[in-house]
């Protein structure tokens, strides 16, 4: 069985025994998918060499995690967690290219801290430092190239490949950044990738809200007290109910519609940034999984 597989048996057995989240079918049956958001040329690094680049995606997909402490972090203007932290390291490559695996396997937390414009003590750049020197132990002497290049075209075997060679990406049952990899190295266009249409979307925190807004989704009635209270949620049944109910109703929704669950995922991560959407607390919870 192939990794998307296992990720959609496991949702849909989650959906349907859920304690704590519904899919609302008829909500859901009433979305219509809109367009899929254009690259960001400025917060993203696409104008390097195509071996820098690539660089630039396996690092960036190292450390996509964190978003329960990102209320917490300094902000670059008009830009959320994710794009801070993306924007910083596009900056770091277009100023002095990518770090040698060597000198991933040396991270400290001081550095990450330097070139992410945070501070060194916070516990995210700790838990970065950490990712990149697992990858830095992973790549050995390759570059991120190499590892694509070593999945044969296929998304899902580079999916299996991160999954199995670092600790982080371990999120068991749903692997959110081991397949956004590979959907990265489409978008960035550094590959071509025969199964980008298998995978599953990318279980986060943000779907997930965006689908909770929208009624497609609809949380216990204490559950959904605690997160608009926005208190953090502990990585248990219910913080997992929500992810897995998300993946599944999109999967429906890719099955109504014909849309890939990949386009998809775009298309309601970037409804996630509408004002609106975003003045409603969603769900956090500190994993180094999302």
């Amino acid at each position: 069985m192939s990794l998307p597989d296992e990720v959609r048996r496991h949702v849909a057995d989650v959906a349907g025994r859920a304690r704590f989240v519904t899919i609302d079918r008829e909500t859901l049956d009433a979305l219509e998918p809109g367009p899929i958001p254009p690259q960001d040329a400025t917060r993203h690094f696409h104008e390097g060499e195509p071996a820098d680049v690539a660089d630039y995606v396996l690092t960036l997909n190292a450390i996509n995690f964190g978003s329960g402490w990102f209320p917490t972090l300094r902000k670059r203007p008009d830009s959320s967690g994710y794009w801070t932290i993306a924007w910083a390291l596009a900056d770091r490559f277009r100023d002095r290219g990518p770090w040698t695996p060597a000198e991933l396997r040396g991270m400290t937390a001081e550095e990450v801290a330097g070139v992410l414009g945070q501070e060194p003590g916070h516990h995210l750049m700790a838990l970065y430092a950490e990712a990149l020197r697992a990858l830095g132990a992973f790549l050995g002497e390759r570059r991120a190239a190499d590892v694509f290049a070593a999945a044969d075209g296929s998304a899902a075997r580079l999916a299996r490949a991160v999954v199995d060679g670092m600790p982080f990406y371990r999120d068991h049952g749903l692997y959110k950044r081991a397949q956004i990899l590979g959907s990265d190295v489409a978008t960035f266009g550094i590959g071509e990738l025969r199964d980008l249409d298998e995978l599953t979307m990318f279980a986060d925190n943000l779907v997930p809200h965006v689908l909770r807004c929208a009624g497609a989704l609809v949380y216990d009635e204490d559950l959904a007290a605690a997160i608009d209270e926005g208190d953090l949620l502990p990585l248990h049944r219910a913080e997992h109910e929500i992810r897995c109910c998300a993946v599944h109703a999109v999967e429906l929704l890719s099955a109504r519609t014909g849309v890939p669950a990949r386009h998809l995922d775009a298309w309601l991560w970037d409804a996630g940034q509408r004002p609106e959407v975003k003045a409603r607390p969603r769900h956090r919870c500190r994993t180094v999984f999302y």
